[in-house]
């Protein structure tokens, strides 16, 4: 595959604009991004990607037009499941809602600075020794492996506080204030970073790492540097947009760490599969290359998107899936109940107290199993019920709109993926759980 000199140009002057148009136009002022905007940005970012491959297709051919589009969604999966971790960090911090979008789109700018300086030295490791697809291999294996470790196991890391972000602290005063979405602020008298740049370098060291497990995976599905760049690229551009869209799908998608552990397993097996294949090691069959049958490229789109797919549906459709959706869904109708303001139309609340007993009704089908796994906190579950049950009933029967309570903090959520010590959920056998499933269920 010969690129020439005029393409790599105009492709990467192209991927830069589009940086610098998002640092221009999308958040030079904060804000958070509406539903629509989101959605139309992640649909413009997703079409360039696809009409790219197109692209690729006429000028070099279907081969490398599949190798792309592999890479492509392999690597869109895999920064999909970044988004928890980002999400985590930023709860960790309480960045602002508004401010998200800078902390994510620095996040973005990062990733393809340390992904692109890795590929180049990838393909230059690859061009030199053969031998590097063992080790890219061997790492995809031991990463699925971690991420299977991770689903069984029940220790957590606190991703907000790795090397960097420590070293940072020690060294450099800080504040715990933010002062709006600046950098460094004066605190005492003397200038101090504010918590907005620790957020950054947090995200910035966990893009390092990210990059560890993201390029061995592309070169095992192409081996061309403009395709891996551009891959690599695209995925991530608009990945910030994808953030706000999807954020209330992020925590639906309980078995994602499984899916991309298969895809990862998969992936080392075909590289070291291709290792054997172009092997020179002397202890592996004298260094002669190994008579094996290399997984096609057809092949790995086809169980690419498989194992995408039916991740997807087991998150959403599987008995702790469709728990965890009715669970969710209860506990933000619930959120949205009683930070209501108080000029909150009558009908707004109705339609959200209809929504909380359309929830209610599917309570008693979750098992105890699952409600163990998915509620961390029984007791904060059932106050923020009680508490917006209270309020509706309040209005109904006065007709004057309750004083909204203070917007939850991320830390006080009820929900987790993790075990908890509760056997019953609020709402199935409460004294003030609703009989009729009315709109008194809110």
């Amino acid at each position: 595959m010969e690129v020439s000199s005029t393409v790599w140009i105009v492709t990467i002057a192209a991927i830069v604009g589009l940086l610098l148009f998002d640092y221009v136009f999308h958040v030079r002022k904060a804000h958070e991004p509406e539903l629509k905007e989101a959605a139309i940005w992640s649909a413009i970012y997703v079409g360039l990607a696809l009409l790219f491959g197109l692209f690729v297709l006429i000028e070099w051919g279907g081969r490398y037009a599949g190798e792309y589009y592999a890479g492509y969604i392999t690597e869109k999966a895999l920064s999909v499941d970044n988004l928890f971790v980002f999400l985590i960090i930023m709860a960790s911090f309480k960045v602002p809602r508004a401010d998200q979008q800078k902390v994510l789109l620095f996040g973005i700018t990062f990733a393809l600075i340390a992904r692109t300086a890795l590929i180049f030295v990838g393909a230059a490791a690859i061009n030199a020794w053969a031998w590097v697809f063992y080790l890219f291999g061997l790492i995809l294996l031991l990463t699925a492996g971690s991420l299977i470790k991770g689903e069984l196991s029940e220790s957590s890391h606190d991703e907000a506080d790795n090397f960097v972000v420590r070293l940072a602290k020690r060294f450099i005063h800080t504040t715990d204030h933010y002062d709006g979405d600046k950098l460094f602020t004066v605190h005492n008298g003397k200038r101090a970073m504010t918590p907005m740049l620790l957020v950054m370098v947090a995200i910035g060291g966990t893009d390092v790492l990210f990059a560890l497990d993201s390029i061995p995976a592309i070169f095992g599905l192409t081996q061309e540097t403009y395709l891996v760049f551009t891959a690599v690229a695209f995925s991530l551009m608009g990945l910030r947009q994808l953030y706000f869209l999807i954020d209330g799908l992020l925590d639906r998608l309980i078995y994602l760490s499984w899916g991309l552990a298969i895809i990862l397993a998969f992936i080392g097996i075909k590289l070291i599969i291709h290792a054997l294949h172009e092997n020179s090691l002397a202890f592996i069959n004298n260094g002669e290359h190994v008579e094996v049958v290399e997984v096609t490229i057809g092949m790995s789109l086809t169980v690419i998107l498989g194992v995408l797919v039916l991740t997807v549906l087991a998150s959403l459709y599987s008995p702790k899936g469709r728990a965890l959706r009715v669970l969710n869904g209860l506990q933000t109708v619930a959120e949205k109940y009683v930070t209501l303001p108080q000029d909150a139309s009558a009908g707004e609340r109705r339609k959200l107290a209809d929504k909380a007993a359309k929830y209610q009704r599917q309570m008693p089908k979750i098992s105890d199993k699952h409600r163990e796994e998915l509620l961390e906190s029984e007791k904060h579950f059932r106050e923020l019920l009680d508490r917006a049950r209270g309020k509706h009933r309040e209005f109904e029967r006065t007709g004057v709109a309750p004083e909204p309570d203070a917007v939850p903090e991320p830390e006080a959520e009820a929900l987790s993926g993790a075990r908890s010590d509760i056997r019953d959920a609020a709402g199935t056998t409460t004294p003030d759980a609703p009989r009729d499933g009315g709109s008194s269920a809110v």
